[in-house]
């Protein structure tokens, strides 16, 4: 997927890229990381990489934690921090940045979690990423990245994101982190159908709610220095 396809702003508007909210905001976290939650795999203050509308970060200061979400759409980060004003929670923060060159965290966070971020960014941002979320991690801690597997869209779709195999994942994270573990998983999205919708989505099994439930990859990592 080109940088210069995408506008992110646009795709959190009313007016913008999609009609109803983007099919990634599901109006929680994705299951996959709720899983993680729930099994106490989450620690100390969470950086919410990429945090869009932020249902994840919500969610993880409703539990009690300190969390703080980057993401590059003014209007993605205004919507986020207003919902943790109307929910009253002050440990969710949010700041507007470029992930791929944030600064000023530096060995602050003992979770990064990466919840459909990765495939958006363009492969050449890839390294500047990895080097600012382990720059901004404190030592020992976790890393989740939840991205689209290969074949998730159409082979001939014109304007994708950017889907990794377990090799190019393992390639781009493993310059910098200890891998634990990369295994399949899915991201449950509402993708938009029909002769209107932004992008072509090959069929998939859908959830108990209706969401497709696309084929993913769950890397766990850790940071050792």
């Amino acid at each position: 997927m080109d940088s210069n396809v995408m506008d992110w702003d646009s795709a959190y508007r009313a007016d913008g890229e999609f009609v109803a909210a983007p099919p990634w905001n599901i109006g929680e976290p994705q299951p996959e990381l709720a899983a993680l939650i729930a099994a106490g795999k989450v620690r100390g203050d969470v950086l919410d990489a990429g945090c869009g509308h932020a249902e994840l970060s919500l969610a993880l200061a409703a539990d009690g934690y300190t969390v703080m979400g980057i993401d590059l759409a003014p209007t993605a980060v205004a919507a986020a921090t207003k919902a943790a004003e109307q929910r009253n929670l002050p440990n969710a923060t949010f700041r507007q940045d470029d992930i791929t060159g944030f600064t000023g965290f530096d060995g602050r966070f003992a979770t990064i979690i990466d919840s459909t971020l990765f495939h958006s960014l363009p492969v050449e941002g890839r390294d500047g990423y990895q080097q600012s979320v382990h720059r901004a991690a404190a030592p020992g801690a976790v890393y989740y990245v939840l991205a689209f597997a290969k074949g998730a869209f159409p082979a001939e779709s014109e304007q994708k994101p950017n889907e990794v195999d377990e090799a190019e994942l393992r390639a781009a994270v493993g310059k910098y982190w200890q891998i634990d573990e990369i295994r399949p998983a899915f991201i449950h999205a509402n993708m938009p159908s029909g002769p209107n919708a932004p992008f072509p989505v090959a069929p998939h099994d859908r959830d108990d709610k209706g969401r497709a439930k696309m084929p993913a990859l769950l890397l766990t990592a850790h940071k050792t220095v």
